[in-house]
């Protein structure tokens, strides 16, 4: 393939997948591509269906997925920085991964794949050899595997979650800062005091509804209240009570064109200070289940807020307890909490080698644990078989060639990522992008 042929591929993978929105929202899709043509990075983070076009295409090659493999749940996104620290359902602080917009059942080296091409691009910036960003995802693949054997032979020698615990180096600096956080400086930033209620600040992005958008969100908050887990209760009563609705746009490089609603709500007292802000937030078709003919995974949802909730349910222990979702004007939402407690780690601050060879150590084993609780031991159906013994099996005694298929991977898609972020810059700039 020729440099212009790849040029129209590119641009059709990303009409194909983008097209809709860009034609509801043009400028919210001229800052998207703006953000992505900062760097290789940032254009890999915001091409995930270019990313799938690929590894189902030119880079389909994997020695390592049989039927069971094929068949696991996915992040679907897992980029270097989709981890970062939530606070989970039963107080705890974690380092994990998160994001889970794109998640879906698919062969697992998929998740592994996207994660090591970003590590070879991230290593690429910080101008580290080939031989050391071959070393860190043949690290990460170690750690992986490692983990998952250990929760395969009955968890003794797992690890687990990365918490305040367990957590050392550059992921307990992260959590400690994310402990420093507080819901009322939360509340501080968004918010403001009107004659003694609290109300939404409205500022750069964020916008007053009229009362017949309110009503609709305001009802279909209401129905989202049943899919939470214990969703009766008197604690519920009082934080049910709505108190500020207002429009958000412009929330991430992977949410272009998407409407997002921000709701205050009344916390577990009449306090002010524990007030809680959620948002709800139109869910989209992940890119992998463009690649995913299995009809039983895709009948299995309501919609794609019912999706991303079940599948961050089914991936991450002790989800928030605000998770849930809802329909808005006949469209899936994904309903969850603004929540104070979550810091992303900032790679900009890890630089040195045998720092980033701890880090890709600890989120290997992190993406082993999400792997593996999306099973049958959870309580969904989807996936009715143990994923890490599937794994190992599938792995075999070949953990060596396992880390070479991902260190070859890396290298070639973080080369094809460069080339193909040059071109979309060339493409964008010179206006070769239809509806911008």
């Amino acid at each position: 393939m020729n440099d212009e042929q790849r040029a129209n591929q590119i641009v059709d993978v990303l009409l194909a997948e983008f097209g809709e929105l860009m034609a509801l929202d043009p400028a919210a899709f001229r800052r998207k591509f703006r953000k992505m043509a900062a760097s290789p990075f940032a254009f890999y983070r915001g091409s995930a269906a270019l990313f799938y076009h690929d590894v189902t295409g030119d880079f389909a090659d994997d020695r390592f997925l049989d039927e069971q493999t094929s068949r696991v749940w996915i992040h679907g996104d897992l980029h270097a920085e989709n981890f970062g620290t939530y606070m989970n359902g039963s107080g705890q602080l974690v380092f994990n991964v998160n994001d889970f917009d794109e998640a879906y059942v698919g062969p697992f080296s998929w998740d592994l794949k996207r994660f090591a091409a970003s590590v070879a691009l991230i290593g690429y910036g910080k101008a580290l050899s080939d031989r050391v960003i071959g070393d860190l995802v043949g690290r990460f693949a170690t750690a992986y595997l490692t983990e998952l054997r250990a929760i395969a032979a009955g968890g003794d020698d797992a690890i687990g979650s990365i918490t305040l615990d367990n957590a050392d180096g550059v992921l307990l600096r992260v959590l400690q800062q994310a402990r420093l956080n507080t819901r009322v400086d939360l509340l501080a930033a968004q918010t403001t005091i009107d004659r003694y209620e609290r109300r939404f600040s409205v500022s750069d992005g964020v916008y007053p509804v009229d009362e017949a958008t309110r009503a609709e969100v305001i009802d279909a908050f209401h129905r989202y209240l049943a899919t939470l887990p214990g969703a009766s209760g008197g604690e519920r009563e009082v934080a049910a009570q709505i108190k500020d609705v207002v429009l958000r746009k412009g929330v991430g490089i992977g949410s272009a064109g998407l409407p997002s609603y921000n709701l205050l709500l009344e916390g577990n007292t009449q306090a002010l200070e524990n007030d809680v802000v959620i948002y709800m937030k139109q869910a989209q078709v992940p890119a992998v289940a463009r690649h995913v003919a299995d009809e039983g995974v895709r009948d299995y949802f309501q919609h794609q807020g019912h999706r991303t909730v079940e599948s961050q349910r089914a991936l991450q222990a002790h989800a928030d307890p605000w998770l849930g979702f809802t329909e808005l004007a006949g469209v899936g939402q994904l309903v969850a909490e603004v929540s104070p407690y979550a810091a992303d780690l900032d790679w900009a601050d890890v630089n040195e080698p045998e720092e980033l060879a701890g880090v890709v150590g600890d989120l290997g084993r992190a993406v082993a644990r999400m792997h593996s609780v999306a099973d049958d031991e959870s309580s969904h159906d989807l996936v009715d078989y143990s994923t890490e013994e599937a794994i190992v099996a599938a792995v075999g005694a070949d953990e060596s060639g396992f880390a070479v298929h991902l260190v070859e991977f890396a290298h070639a898609y973080g080369a094809r990522a460069r080339q193909d972020h040059q071109t979309f810059v060339d493409l964008f700039r010179n206006g070769r992008l239809p509806g911008l």
